[in-house]
C-alpha cells in the first residue's frame, strides 16, 4: 500500500519489518491511526502476550489472515506495549476484537473465533453494505450462495424505501447478506410488481416442504426487516453449524446428526433432511424446531452432552432433542428410512413418555462423609429437600483453586456436621449435568439453596475461608447454624 508522505522513514521501516513476519499486521501507538485509515475494513485483535485465551486464538487468527489476504486485513495490537491505543478504544479484557472502517471503530466483532468462522464472517464485512444488482445474471449469482440472501427491488435511486433498506443493511450486514436493484424488471420472474424485499433461502436447502423465496410485505424499517429476517431465515429445517449454533440453540431443538456434506454429496445430504422435514411437518405447530448437522462437526459435544460415540448410528442419522430448559433426549431406536421411528420418537416426546438423558456419575453407594457428594441423578433429591439449607460447590478435578479449597470446605462441613438443617455438598461439574438455574462458567462455583426457596439459588461471592462461609451461613440460612469445634477467631 502507498505510504503517506508525512510518515517518518524510520516508522516505515519498523512497520514493514512487523508486517513481514506474517499476514497479521502488527500495529501500535506509533502507527495505528496511519495504517488503520488505509483500509476500508479491518479486523483488529487487542491482546496481551500473557493471556491464555489470546494464545489459543492466535493460530486461528493467523490462518484467517492468510486466507483473507487481499480481501480484508487482520491486525493485532499488543496492549502491554501500546496502552494508549487500547485505552482509546475502551479495551478492558483480552482478547478484544473490533471491526474498523477507514480507521474508525465501527463495531465489536461478535462472530465465531475459529479460522473458518472468522473468514466466513469477515468476507461479509468486505465491500458495500448492500450489493448493487444491475443485470439478471447479477441477481442469480448473488442468491446462488451457501447462505440466505435479502434482496430489495426499488423504483429508483431516490426511493424512500431504498434509503431505509440501505440503513437497515448497514446495521445488519454482519449477520446477513444484502443486495438491491433499481431495475424493477429483475424481479418479474419472482412476481415482484411493486417495491418489495425478498428473502431467498440457500438453493442447497430448497425443499417441497416450504417456500424457497419469501416476500416481506411491511413498510421497511430496521426493526421490521430484522424481525422478518430473524423469523424466516432458517426455515423449517436449517443446517446447524458451529457458526449459527448459538442462534438456533435458544429454542427447543431436534437435531439429526449424520454425514452431512453439501459440497460433495448434496443429494445424499438432503435425502435425510427431507425425511426429517416430512415427519417434522406433522408436528410443526407444537413448538419444536428442527435442524440437521454434520456429526463430524459436533463429535465432542455429542459424546460430552449425550453420551453418543462417533460410531453410534452407523451410516444412519442419530437424533437428539435439547430444550430451552436444558432437558435432553436421544432417539435410541434406529432411524428408519420411512421416518416411522422418528415419528414414534416425536409422539413419545410430546406425550411426555420419554426419559430425559442426564449425564451423571453413579450415585455413591456410601455418602456419609461431612461433604455430601452430589451427582446429577441425586442432585434433585439432596439439594431440593424442602427443609434443608444446602451449600453446593461445583468443581473440576483438574482445577487448582478447587484443590486449594478442598481442605477448608471439608473443615467447614465437619464444623456443621451435627446441624441437621444444613448440608455441605459438592459436585464434579465436568462429569455431571449442571441443573437448570445454576450458572457454572468457571471453577469453583458455589451456590446456596435455602430451605423454602429452592427455585432461587444464590451464588456465593464471598471469600473462601471457613470463617467467611460460616458468617455467610449465619446470615442466609433459614435456621441458626449449629457450629461445633469453632475456632477462637471465629
Amino acid at each position: 500500500f502507498p505510504w503517506p508522505c508525512h510518515i517518518p522513514s524510520v516508522l516505515r521501516s519498523v512497520s514493514l519489518l512487523k508486517i513481514a513476519r506474517g499476514d497479521v499486521l502488527e500495529l501500535g501507538d506509533a502507527d495505528f491511526d496511519y495504517l488503520a485509515a488505509e483500509h476500508e475494513t479491518m479486523l483488529v485483535k487487542f491482546y496481551a502476550p500473557w493471556c491464555g485465551h489470546c494464545k489459543k486464538l492466535a493460530p486461528d487468527f493467523e490462518t484467517a489472515a492468510t486466507r483473507l489476504k487481499g480481501t480484508v486485513p487482520l491486525a493485532k495490537v499488543d496492549c502491554t506495549a501500546s496502552p494508549d491505543t487500547c485505552g482509546r478504544f475502551g479495551v478492558t479484557g483480552y482478547p478484544t476484537l473490533k471491526i474498523f472502517r477507514n480507521g474508525e471503530d465501527a463495531s465489536s466483532y461478535d462472530g465465531p473465533r475459529s479460522a473458518d468462522g472468522i473468514v466466513h464472517f469477515m468476507k461479509k464485512q468486505a465491500g458495500p453494505n448492500s450489493v448493487t444488482l444491475r443485470r439478471e445474471a447479477d441477481l442469480e449469482a448473488f442468491v446462488n450462495h451457501f447462505d440466505a440472501s435479502v434482496v430489495g427491488f426499488f423504483s429508483g435511486p431516490d426511493s424512500g424505501q431504498l434509503a431505509e433498506f440501505l440503513k437497515a443493511a448497514s446495521v445488519m450486514r454482519e449477520h446477513f447478506r444484502f443486495a438491491h436493484t433499481i431495475d424493477m424488471t429483475l424481479g418479474l420472474k419472482h412476481g415482484v410488481d411493486t417495491e418489495r424485499v425478498l428473502l431467498f433461502r440457500p438453493p442447497r436447502l430448497s425443499s417441497k416442504f416450504e417456500e424457497s423465496v419469501l416476500r416481506f410485505t411491511e413498510t421497511i424499517t430496521t426493526h421490521t426487516l430484522r424481525r422478518f429476517i430473524r423469523d424466516n431465515i432458517f426455515g423449517m429445517c436449517p443446517h446447524l453449524t458451529n457458526e449459527n449454533r448459538d442462534k438456533l440453540k435458544g429454542q427447543d431443538l431436534l437435531t439429526a446428526y449424520y454425514d452431512l456434506d453439501y459440497l460433495q454429496n448434496p443429494k445424499g445430504t438432503n435425502y435425510w433432511r427431507n425425511r426429517v422435514m416430512k415427519v417434522g411437518s406433522q408436528f410443526a405447530s407444537q413448538g419444536l424446531s428442527f435442524a440437521v448437522a454434520n456429526r463430524k462437526d459436533f463429535v465432542d459435544e455429542l459424546e460430552e452432552e449425550f453420551g453418543l460415540g462417533a460410531s453410534d448410528g452407523g451410516d444412519l442419522p442419530f437424533v437428539t432433542i435439547r430444550t430451552q430448559q436444558g432437558f435432553k433426549y436421544t432417539m435410541r431406536e434406529e432411524f428408519t428410512r420411512d421416518g416411522k421411528s422418528l415419528e414414534r420418537f416425536l409422539e413419545d416426546y410430546f406425550a411426555g413418555r420419554l426419559k430425559r438423558y442426564i449425564k451423571s456419575e453413579p450415585i455413591p453407594e456410601k455418602n456419609k462423609g461431612p461433604v455430601k457428594v452430589l451427582v446429577a441423578e441425586s442432585f434433585e433429591e439432596i439439594v431440593n429437600e424442602p427443609e434443608k439449607d444446602v451449600l453446593i460447590e461445583f468443581y473440576a478435578p483438574w482445577c487448582g483453586h478447587c484443590k486449594s479449597l478442598e481442605p477448608k470446605y471439608k473443615e467447614l462441613a465437619e464444623q456443621l456436621y451435627s446441624d441437621p438443617n444444613i448440608v455441605i455438598a459438592k459436585m464434579d461439574a465436568t462429569a455431571n449435568d449442571v441443573p437448570q438455574g445454576f450458572d457454572v462458567q468457571g471453577f469453583p462455583t458455589i451456590y446456596f439453596a435455602q430451605a423454602g426457596k429452592k427455585d432461587q439459588p444464590k451464588r456465593y461471592e464471598g471469600a473462601h475461608e471457613v470463617k467467611d462461609f460460616i458468617k455467610y451461613l449465619k446470615r442466609e440460612s433459614s435456621h441458626v447454624p449449629v457450629v461445633s469445634r469453632v475456632k477462637e477467631d471465629l
